[in-house]
């Protein structure tokens, strides 16, 4: 059976045709055939001919030092020959395994809830949908102790919410590992919902189209068309919400407090170690630098293609 006629571009019975002309107007800037989506190379021919003004190349080179020169500065002060030992003690290890576990779990939380939410705002016309948008956001910028106080307000045992969770079913969140994951998945949902938002936007709404049209329903669009497409952003989201909960210190010090084995986090062990020992900051700081990095190097491909 053929595929309606509208829909054979999508399904293939008639393919796309590639090297499209472009529109008359647009040749001198495109050429003959548009840009192709994708990894693009700023290749030799592209360059601006002449020296770069120092008027930008200085400065430019000023800010890469000022980002730069305090990782060297890791790395110089860095105890090397007893590292190893260092990184090994129980407190290091507590902090380092509790960072791992509580990020990871509110990277759980944060896509089970943040991808359907990225999906209503792309996908969903509602009256509001800016200001929903634009208060998914705020933790962007909200100073993370002010999200801890907020996160108080609300869930804490006086609070609006915890003062019934609290009385009705004996559960509190404040001070306990519970309480790092909420705090954490507060600050980092943000990263994942914008992440997964610009995929479904960029995605080619004719393969969910195409599937409506041969009868399939929202949820199964969702689960077999929608989801493989974004799924791109939506590792690149989870990563960032990742590395962005671990890393967490002042809603987590704020709602959940600084307890050794039960809330005491990596950031929050670096912070307590500076005043102590100030070598095992270093051996701290050293560990969590590494784990950007691996984040970093994870993502590379999708930053060249965001940026071609």
């Amino acid at each position: 059976m053929k595929a309606p006629k509208a829909l054979r571009g999508v399904w293939g019975v008639v393919p796309p045709r590639r090297g499209r002309q472009a529109p008359k107007a647009l040749r001198g800037v495109w050429g003959v055939v548009p840009p192709r989506r994708g990894r693009q190379t700023l290749r030799d021919s592209d360059r601006l001919p002449g020296r770069p003004p120092l008027v930008l190349l200085v400065p430019a080179l000023a800010g890469l030092g000022f980002l730069v020169l305090p990782l060297l500065g890791l790395l110089v002060r860095a105890p090397w020959s007893t590292l190893g030992t260092r990184i090994m003690q129980p407190q290091v290890l507590d902090a380092l395994r509790l960072s791992m576990v509580t990020a990871t779990l509110a990277t759980g939380l944060c896509l089970l809830f943040g991808v359907p939410l990225a999906w209503t705002l792309a996908r969903v016309r509602f009256p509001g949908a800016g200001l929903v948008r634009a208060l998914v956001t705020v933790p962007l910028v909200l100073p993370p102790v002010v999200g801890g106080v907020a996160l108080l307000l609300v869930l804490g045992r006086r609070g609006l919410v915890g003062g019934w969770l609290d009385s009705t079913f004996g559960i509190t969140f404040p001070f306990t590992t519970a309480g790092v994951v909420l705090a954490e998945t507060f600050v980092a949902m943000p990263f994942l919902v914008i992440s997964v938002e610009g995929a479904l936007r960029a995605a080619d709404l004719r393969y969910e189209e195409a599937a409506a049209t041969l009868g399939a329903g929202r949820w199964t669009i969702f689960r077999r068309v929608t989801l493989p497409l974004v799924a791109p952003g939506v590792v690149a989201g989870a990563v960032l919400c990742w590395a962005r909960a671990l890393g967490e210190f002042g809603a987590t010090i704020t709602f959940a407090g600084n307890f050794p084995g039960r809330t005491q986090t990596m950031p929050l062990a670096v912070y307590l170690a500076l005043e102590t020992d100030p070598e095992a900051a270093i051996v701290l700081s050293l560990v969590l630098l590494a784990v950007s990095v691996v984040v970093l190097a994870a993502l590379r491909g999708r930053w060249m293609e965001t940026s071609g």
